[in-house]
């Protein structure tokens, strides 16, 4: 089973038509059929690591001020305790909190998939983000995590590699990027394929584009586990590209 890199964008993506929004309906039909879905948000970021370990994840409605046809969006997909067990036993002894009432699905997760997957009928649990560790512990996560791809787990980042909501141009979506954004986005897709120990990539937000990109790390670390996921061999690939209202990249890479 492939790994996948999302950049998710707007919650609008959920209803909008757009080229991102069909990319990511043709990647549901065209990807293997996932036997269960993991997915690391940006949009679920705390102290320590937690894993969604409920049968019935509610949809989480995290952000505001959108049409209220957003909010009445639900994604009923079954959750998977077996496979949040499975998780925690790959990352031991890395402690895992195993959440069976408090999260769900946020909206780095249902907005994509219910574009990709609009039935709702594949298993999904949610990983979150410990913002307490450095940025290599994230791409050594993916190395843990690898092994799901061998049972039918899809194993999938959403966030964005540019994402600094203070510089949009809100009112033009298709407004020239910035220089740093550009030129981080590059950096970025000019390492997926990097042997180096250390990553490139687990140093990028050190660099003067990487933190204009970024001025909070949360969107961009999920692609670390997916890079983390890789098997120094097989292709890596970038389906979608683009930088919208000027400071925030849709990029998204499949391993495998």
């Amino acid at each position: 089973m492939p790994a996948i890199f999302i950049g998710h964008g707007s919650p609008m993506n959920a209803i909008n038509d757009n080229p991102y929004t069909q990319a990511w309906e043709i990647l549901g039909q065209t990807l293997p059929r996932p036997k269960a879905i993991l997915v690391i948000s940006a949009h679920w970021y705390t102290r320590g690591t937690a894993i969604t370990a409920m049968l019935k994840p509610k949809t989480i409605h995290d952000f505001g001020g959108f049409p209220d046809e957003l909010y009445q969006i639900q994604y009923p997909a079954p959750g998977s305790p077996e496979l949040a067990h499975r998780v925690t036993k790959l990352l031991a002894p890395e402690p895992i909190y195993q959440d069976k009432e408090e999260w769900g699905l946020d909206h780095g997760t249902w907005e994509i998939l219910v574009r990709m997957y609009p039935q709702a009928d594949i298993p999904v649990i949610q990983l979150s983000i410990d913002g307490t560790k450095p940025a290599s512990w994230h791409h050594e996560l993916g190395k843990k995590l690898s092994s799901l791809r061998d049972e039918g787990v899809l194993i999938m980042g959403s966030g964005n590699v540019v994402h600094n909501l203070r510089a949009m141009n809100w009112q033009n979506a298709q407004a020239e990027p910035y220089p740093w954004a550009t030129s981080f986005e590059q950096f970025v897709s000019d390492n997926l394929h990097s042997h180096e120990s250390p990553h490139p990539l687990t140093k990028a937000l050190e660099r003067e584009d990487g933190k204009q990109s970024n001025p909070s790390a949360e969107h961009f670390l999920p692609i670390l586990p997916i890079l983390g996921t890789w098997d120094g061999e097989e292709d890596i690939s970038v389906p979608i590209e683009g930088i919208v209202s000027a400071s925030l990249s849709m990029m998204s890479v499949i391993v495998g």
